[in-house]
């Protein structure tokens, strides 16, 4: 006897929406809702599985058995399987066992999920988004904090190991504990941002959450859904916005996940030239599905909706884009215009960025990763764009590290790899990333790509840091770079925080700490950071001394800063080109010893009525060794 109820969640509309591809909330329909009929409890079931011969719900309730609860298919040819259990509750753990018409039965666990078990079997919870949130201040003005006129400086973190409780078997820190500690460490750093590697449940610890079974489901590694909850609503209550690193181009082959989901090639393409990834032996969404687009869209939404997640950077950007991604010659097919652009993910991409921001307005922020040239990454869509709010500038992260490994001897042939972007530095709204992918898989931690002996090392990071700051576009600095953590990154253990006992390292925590403030607070480095009034070369061909000088230049005509980097570990006194009626103070200096290094003041030695770099005076002043420093005008 079948114990399941007739119910629906799902109205006329929904279905011709979801036919369509243009539901956008399907979480608040799909998978497991508990709710009352007839004045009984219990839980609502339903899932996409039209190829499908037989649906029922397995759980802890009966004994996993396939027969006792088999849910009503629809009669609108939407594909989707219903029903209602009476007496369910919430913590109940339940698959579907989905028998295909190549007789199989699959055990499936809930696309729609809000919580899983971890486990081997990894079953589905049934759970609830509800939480008393106390964030309504910052929901209401955080489209100030995320515009693209204000400073955006991004802490990215992995929160299986950013720290960990060695003490006791060098277990996670849940939830609620990582929010004790990260929040007033966020605080203190002057960081605005946070960017959480994948939050998403995911089955194996080495993919560090990208490769994801469970997409809207809150991984229970670290706690319950309310417990990732209250640390947003902490960091919100500081004013620190959450960005969420959103994965909707791949899934893995995981038996209970999305792959083969009734049977057939449900979710992904099943022809392997568009469907599956070489590169992660993983299964790419068919994006030309409407059914498919909605899931992927409604969960951008969720996470942004039950989560108040600020901001999503989305991963992948470039294999979702490029037909011939990773593959070799007939191993893919052109599109119809002959070309190897994947037509339909542009299109998903467009359609996604319109549909968050057309919910959320401005408050949000999405974030393409994304390593090639495809054009017009962050302009409107009505204009041909995609329509990201930003993108990550791997461009001027590889240039800027390339230069930074060589020896200053030899930097004068390679002086253009720093002034190289700004060739192109406003043809997209730029994030500016030193992150996770630098430092694994053999790359060395960040400060041992830096040439010399240790104080060369620690000099070269610190005017690294200065560079990066200084330059037009939002920040993104991955845990451990801000205070020289001199491992690779290790997903299984924590920063190795011991280190900050040393000075040396303590310094460039502070050093990074002032550069967040003088970001955060002079509006010059910030507010023009995407156009092109905000920045101008004083020098940019000075090769043999490896001496780079520019401005960055606010709104009002007297905002301005002058930037100079000397990429050489030698004093020199250095003449610089200026305007008549201007003078300068210097306020910041890497090679400051409250950074721990070498001590050399930089000062302003001279003042003449002597043309020089275009400029109708000069001033000479006298540059510390492998530094950089920050004059400021002063307003006469």
């Amino acid at each position: 006897m079948n114990s399941v109820k007739t119910y629906t969640l799902f109205t006329e509309h929904d279905i011709y929406l979801f036919k369509e591809g243009k539901h956008y909330k399907l979480y608040e329909k799909f998978g497991s809702h508990s709710v009352e009929k007839d004045t009984h409890k219990g839980v609502y079931f339903s899932v996409w599985a039209p190829n499908a011969v037989k649906v029922s719900v397995i759980g802890d309730f009966n004994n996993w058995n396939h027969n006792d609860h088999i849910l009503f298919p629809r009669t609108d040819e939407s594909g989707i399987w219903e029903g209602f259990i009476v007496g369910l509750t919430w913590g109940t753990l339940y698959k579907y066992a989905i028998e295909t018409g190549y007789g199989e039965v699959l055990e499936k666990s809930d696309p729609y999920a809000l919580s899983w078990e971890q486990n081997i079997q990894a079953a589905s919870q049934v759970s609830t988004t509800w939480y008393e949130w106390g964030d309504k201040e910052w929901i209401q003005t955080r489209w100030k904090k995320n515009s693209f006129d204000a400073p955006i400086s991004v802490y990215e973190l992995h929160l299986g190991s950013w720290m960990r409780k060695e003490e006791d078997s060098n277990r996670f820190l849940n939830y609620r504990e990582i929010a004790q500690k990260l929040v007033p460490y966020v605080q203190e750093m002057e960081f605005t941002h946070v960017e959480f590697m994948p939050v998403m449940e995911y089955p194996y610890d080495p993919s560090w959450g990208y490769q994801i079974t469970g997409f809207y489901a809150a991984t229970s590694r670290f706690g319950a859904p309310q417990d990732l909850m209250f640390l947003i609503d902490e960091l919100h209550k500081k004013g620190i916005g959450v960005i969420l690193d959103w994965v909707p181009s791949h899934f893995p082959g995981d038996a209970n996940g999305l792959h083969r989901f009734d049977g057939s090639y449900l979710y992904e393409s099943e022809d392997s030239r568009k469907g599956f990834h070489p590169d992660w032996k993983s299964y790419i969404f068919n994006y030309g599905r409407n059914e498919v687009k909605s899931f992927l869209i409604s969960n951008a939404m969720f996470w942004f909706d039950r989560y108040h997640a600020d901001g999503l950077r989305v991963d992948a950007v470039t294999s979702m884009l490029h037909l011939d991604y990773s593959r070799n010659e007939g191993e893919w097919e052109p599109n119809i215009y002959g070309g190897n652009v994947n037509l339909e993910a542009k299109a998903f991409l467009q359609e996604f960025n319109v549909a968050v921001y057309k919910e959320f307005g401005n408050s949000i922020i999405t974030i393409a990763e994304e390593s090639s040239d495809f054009p017009m990454l962050t302009k409107p869509v009505h204009e041909g764009g995609i329509g990201f709010g930003m993108k990550w500038m791997m461009g001027w992260m590889h240039d800027t590290l390339n230069y930074f490994k060589e020896d200053p001897i030899n930097r004068k042939y390679y002086h253009h790899k720093l002034t190289f972007a700004s060739m192109y530095m406003y043809n997209e709204n730029y994030m500016m990333p030193l992150s996770h992918d630098e430092v694994v898989h053999g790359k060395s931690s960040m400060i041992y790509k830096m040439i010399g002996d240790e104080w060369q090392k620690f000099a070269n990071i610190r005017v690294l840091y200065v560079y990066m700051y200084t330059h037009p576009g939002a920040k993104l600095l991955f845990m451990g770079n801000e205070f020289g953590q001199t491992s690779e990154w290790d997903f299984t253990r924590s920063l190795d925080w011991d280190l900050l006992k040393y000075p040396i390292h303590k310094g460039l925590q502070l050093l990074v700490k002032d550069l967040n403030y003088i970001y955060r607070y002079e509006s010059a480095f910030y507010e023009n950071q995407f156009n092109k009034d905000g920045f101008e070369w004083v020098e940019a061909d000075d090769l043999n001394n490896s001496v780079y000088v520019y401005l960055r230049k606010g709104k009002e005509k007297s905002n301005v800063f002058m930037i100079i980097l000397n990429l050489t570990p030698k004093v020199i006194d250095y003449k610089i080109g200026i305007n008549t009626g201007t003078h300068w103070k210097v306020i910041f200096n890497s090679d400051d010893e409250r950074y721990k290094g070498s001590g050399v003041s930089p000062e302003i030695l001279e003042v003449q009525n002597v043309e020089w770099m275009r400029r109708p005076k000069s001033m000479n002043i006298r540059l510390p060794p492998l530094a950089g420093i920050i004059l400021q005008k002063e307003k006469i």
